[in-house]
């Protein structure tokens, strides 16, 4: 070896030596090498936590006078600065694109929740490339950058495991991402994944529970950031989901409150205005909203009614003042590792409190949505011990989203009023704010947010990323407020725009549709055309009136019709126009439009339904080529869906089942009366939906006849008398080989692991 390197070094002096000629043909070295630059933040980067919870009113944290103790909230409104004119956009998705991006939910794609897609610019739930995400930038200027919790921004058909995942966290910016990605999840047995693959929370464990985990990670991730790199700003978004439904908790943050509002809705509507004024919250001349006439007087409840509504709200405050004191523990995280330059922004709600399960309130949120159906009273009252357990998938009545809301008038997705879009948002960054406690009543916009982290990281808008050139930015910073407490607002008009909830707010003066659709009417209506021509509105002159309390549109008509034309413009200018609500699913991008046959080849686990095969309102055969060893007795073999609503064809005690579970509140079963031998079998599943002429044919919810075969002999068949004709779950997935999340069948327990050989499993779509 020694001589072969001599050799080597000798044929190279010869090279260098032998003259112009020899020369000109030894190969041409680089004259000068270069390392990539590493992308270095300004020296006085702040690390960033932005925290943003989910369908909490202006008027339920005790920071902004409502009843709910949020010490966190609390605090860093003491050190910081409470804002009290910020708005949202109404509903989940496009507030949390727009956010994001610091644009318009329209400019953005995201006119409406993605569950509602639209094909129209404006709606199709597309974030462009054209619109990088305050993510984005900040890891391009150095920064590390993370996600934690709701997503609820990736298109429908992009959720599967193939992709695209352009759109997902990981492709919008976020060096990590732990969480959900639809609109909600269960605390108790979420669907979760870390990156782009999915993962599980550990079964059985009776402590587990989501925003312990979620604070966990977050806190986790900071460490690892600071140590490994403690020069490094970082930049966190922490999105917990809570309060969105189902309203979650430890049993004993639940018994923290009660007793608390067995007051009713009406007085705490008084209660929290008197301390909204005390805190200088809300104006001292702030009246209340009238309560609409569709919102009973808690006066005029039953007994009954009162003892169960006061409970659904007892777990509601259990569920956010938890999730406030889980998110303290990150605050505390962060400000260590930062060394006391963080700059939190804390937004208390993606939109106003939601009131989607109606009067009653609801056990099954997924039976809400997917099929329509609310659960009675009579049922609620002999499950209260339920609400806010792995048991339950509850949400309150619309009486206490209204006076979550207080002092403003409506509900989540109206967007055409403060009940849906205004949220109480905390300002902390210690060194930078002069006067700490402070308030703040410049109007402002949740797309006024990213530009306000943007300047304070010294992180300017490329002309162009990744090649693409870039939208302006629709909002401005609100970093001038910080020690201006006086200053003119720098955002003087703002139009807003969900379903067909129209408003438009422009210097003092408020114009907005009148509201024709309830969050709560969830059947035919919701796909209906948008009302627009001949619509009615009102007029809020909100420089006076802080709470929209008193329409003037009579009043002042020629207001009106200026403010209304002012609206169409502005929502023109933002891609908003014609105004849409959701079409249906017609047309909707599909990776597997066409396909029939889908063929798994072993055990899968968590497919999200959208990309799963379209079992759901659909004729199906299930083909599973199975083996089974001795004392194979159990385990599921194919599952979508879970406790809450679903279907799984799995073993019990040897027999094969078939079970579906209409919204959990009816269960069919199809079973062999013989348990297999061990060995190989073939086991089918031929689902047929069948005519209807009865209310729930009607309804969109046919029966379908089930017949169960082993071998190729017929084993068993029964009849479901009513089936989900879109969605049997929200969050829960598709399974081979296995029942992830929580359990199709109560005869087992999650994840019910099939213990022999699926060697395959065939899907056919009959439509």
């Amino acid at each position: 070896m020694k001589k072969h390197n001599l050799l080597g070094a000798a044929s190279v002096l010869v090279v260098l030596l032998s003259g112009p000629a020899a020369a000109a043909d030894a190969p041409v070295l680089p004259t000068k090498r270069a390392w990539p630059e590493i992308a270095q933040p300004a020296a006085d980067a702040p690390s960033i936590l932005l925290v943003m919870t989910d369908d909490v009113g202006f008027g339920a944290s005790s920071a902004f006078g409502g009843p709910i103790d949020t010490p966190t909230f609390d605090a860093l409104a003491r050190e910081g600065l409470r804002y009290t004119n910020m708005t949202t956009t109404g509903i989940c998705s496009p507030t949390r694109a727009a956010l994001l991006t610091g644009r318009n939910h329209n400019s953005v794609n995201v006119g409406n929740v993605i569950d509602a897609a639209s094909n129209f610019d404006g709606y199709t739930s597309v974030i462009p490339k054209s619109a990088a995400t305050g993510a984005r930038l900040l890891a391009d200027a150095g920064y590390s950058t993370a996600m934690l919790g709701k997503g609820h921004i990736t298109p429908l058909w992009e959720l599967g495991p193939t992709g695209p995942f352009d759109r997902w966290p990981t492709g919008l910016g976020f060096q990590y991402f732990y969480g959900f990605l639809m609109g909600d999840t269960n605390q108790w047995a979420p669907a979760l994944y870390q990156g782009t693959q999915p993962v599980e929370p550990p079964h059985g464990d009776p402590a587990y529970i989501l925003d312990r985990d979620l604070a966990d990670k977050a806190i986790g991730w900071i460490r690892t950031q600071h140590g490994a790199n403690p020069k490094k700003p970082f930049f966190v978004y922490y999105a917990p989901g809570t309060s969105h439904a189902p309203h979650h908790a430890p049993a004993d943050w639940i018994a923290k409150f009660k007793g608390r509002f067995d007051a009713g809705w009406d007085v705490i509507r008084e209660q929290t205005l008197a301390r909204q004024k005390a805190l200088g919250t809300v104006p001292a001349d702030t009246k209340l909203a009238p309560r609409p006439a569709v919102i009973p007087a808690w006066a005029s409840l039953t007994a009954e009614q009162k003892r169960v509504y006061a409970h659904e709200m007892e777990v509601y405050a259990g569920a956010l003042a938890f999730a406030d004191n889980q998110i303290g523990r990150v605050v505390a995280e962060a400000r260590e590792a930062s060394n006391g330059n963080l700059l939190v922004v804390y937004i208390q709600g993606d939109n106003g409190a939601s009131g989607e399960a109606g009067l009653n309130g609801t056990l099954n949120e997924h039976a809400l949505v997917s099929s329509g159906i609310n659960t009675d009273l009579p049922t609620l009252a002999a499950n209260l011990d339920k609400m806010g357990t792995p048991q339950a998938l509850n949400s309150y009545s619309i009486g206490w989203a209204f006076a979550m809301d207080t002092p403003f008038p409506w509900l989540k997705q109206l967007a055409s009023h403060y009940g849906a879009t205004r949220n109480g948002v905390v300002i902390d960054w210690p060194g930078h704010i002069a006067a700490p406690g402070g308030t703040r009543t410049q109007f402002h916009h949740v797309i006024d947010i990213m530009p306000t982290l943007l300047e304070a990281a010294h992180v300017p808008v490329p002309e162009s990323v990744d090649g693409v050139r870039q939208q302006p930015l629709d909002g401005v910073s609100m970093a001038y407020s910080f020690n201006a407490p006086a200053a003119p607002s720098t955002r003087h008009s703002q139009y807003y725009q969900i379903w067909d909830n129209m408003a438009l707010y422009k210097d003092g003066w408020v114009a907005a549709s009148t509201p024709e659709v309830y969050p709560w009417n969830l059947g035919p209506e919701m796909t209906k055309p948008a009302h627009i021509e001949g619509r009615k509105w009102e007029l809020f002159n909100v420089a006076r009136d802080f709470s929209e309390s008193t329409d003037l549109a009579a009043r002042y008509p020629a207001k009106l019709a200026e403010l209304k034309q002012a609206y169409f413009a502005e929502a023109a200018k933002y891609n908003g126009t014609p105004v849409h609500r959701s079409e249906g699913r017609a047309g909707h991008p599909d990776y597997n439009a066409g396909v029939t046959h889908f063929h798994f080849g072993g055990p899968v686990d968590r497919i999200q339904p959208d990309a799963a095969p379209r079992m759901v309102g659909s004729s199906f055969d299930i083909d599973a080529d199975v083996e089974l060893g001795a004392g194979s007795i159990g385990g599921s073999i194919l599952a979508l869906g879970g406790r809450f609503g679903g279907f799984a064809l799995f073993l019990r005690d040897g027999r094969p089942t078939f079970e579906y579970n209409f919204a959990n509140l009816e269960r069919t079963t199809v079973a062999s009366q013989v348990p297999l031998a061990p060995g190989r079998h073939r086991i089918g599943v031929a689902f047929r939906l069948k005519p209807s002429g009865d209310d729930a044919g009607a309804r969109g919810l046919p029966p379908a006849e089930v017949t169960l075969t082993i071998d190729g002999k017929p084993a068993g068949v029964g009849t479901i008398p009513r089936t989900a004709s879109y969605r049997v779950t929200l969050d829960e997935s598709f399974d081979v080989g296995s029942d992830r999340g929580t359990p199709v069948s109560e005869s087992y327990a999650s994840p019910n692991v099939f213990p022999g050989t699926i060697h395959a499993v065939d899907v056919d779509i009959r439509e």
